[in-house]
């Protein structure tokens, strides 16, 4: 996404330090989850690290050097379509991140087993990416071609033009170094990294949103109240097939009050219609 900045956040230099020491702290994690698991058994993460990667092994050119290379002319012709503070904690980002890896492929490897390899590099390489994504930065690379794709076809999805450029580069990696067992772990290290910043972005505290339809309502919503301390909203509907109004509740709880809240509702009224589904994340009085 292109981000646009105010001419008072340009000169927001408190921020911009902030956000910047994040960037490096961002980077160096990245770079401890490439170099300690993914580099030394060749797998990928995907985008520039990816080709890095092969060069690494073919010619022998340090990883962060590689990166910083191919990144030089992607940020030459992408400079004028991105924010000036984006542009300048980007630059920090792919600097210090090529810095940190090249520093880091100096020490032992963690692990050469390939599986614990993809797991734990996807894990940490996603923390990295995360907090660098919090810092409304990044550290080049696909992003940036992402932006370029994006001025030429404006209806292209960056998440799409992203993805299509990691498989592109994992193919060329099990091409490479002929072995399909590469490609997989490296699908499985860039499926976890995704996974990661999931978790980051949106927490872990599942919560379960149940709704209920019964002509008993104000009796189940009361005893919800009282036992479970749990509050309920009543929602208007209307059946389609007996085109009678409903009051449908609503209820947001953590997922072991679940069987408590169906047992309140089927005991006051058996025919009691409930559906329950996932909520992604809930904030407010009694969650986050």
């Amino acid at each position: 996404m292109k981000i646009e900045l105010t001419l008072k956040e340009k000169w927001n230099i408190p921020k911009m330090i902030l956000e910047s020491l994040e960037t490096i702290i961002g980077s160096f994690i990245m770079a401890a989850g490439t170099s300690l698991f993914l580099l030394p058994n060749q797998l990928s993460s995907g985008g520039v690290a990816g080709v890095a990667t092969i060069l690494y092994y073919l010619l022998k050119i340090p990883m962060g050097t590689a990166i910083l290379t191919i990144n030089i002319p992607l940020f030459a012709f992408s400079a004028y379509k991105i924010g000036k503070g984006f542009l300048v904690k980007s630059l920090i980002g792919t600097i210090s991140f090529s810095i940190f890896v090249d520093m880091l492929d100096k020490i032992q490897p963690i692990t050469e087993d390939r599986f614990l390899a993809c797991i734990y590099g996807g894990v940490i390489i996603g923390l990295g990416t995360a907090v660098i994504l919090k810092a409304n930065s990044s550290t080049g690379g696909s992003d940036l071609v992402s932006y370029l794709a994006k001025s030429y076809k404006p209806e292209l999805r960056s998440s799409n033009v992203i993805i299509i450029i990691d498989i592109v580069i994992v193919v060329l990696n099990v091409i490479f170094f002929r072995e399909v067992e590469v490609g997989l772990y490296s699908a499985i290290a860039i499926y976890l990294m995704g996974k990661m910043i999931d978790i980051i972005f949106e927490g872990i505290y599942f919560t379960k949103l149940i709704f209920i339809i019964s002509d008993k309502n104000e009796k189940i919503a009361k005893e919800i109240g009282e036992n479970l301390k749990r509050g309920t909203t009543g929602l208007m509907g209307k059946g389609m097939y007996t085109n009678k109004d409903k009051l449908v509740l609503m209820c947001a709880t953590a997922r072991g009050d679940v069987a408590k809240v169906k047992d309140i509702a089927r005991k006051i009224d058996p025919k009691s219609f409930i559906i329950i589904t996932n909520s992604r994340e809930v904030v407010g009085q009694g969650f986050k």
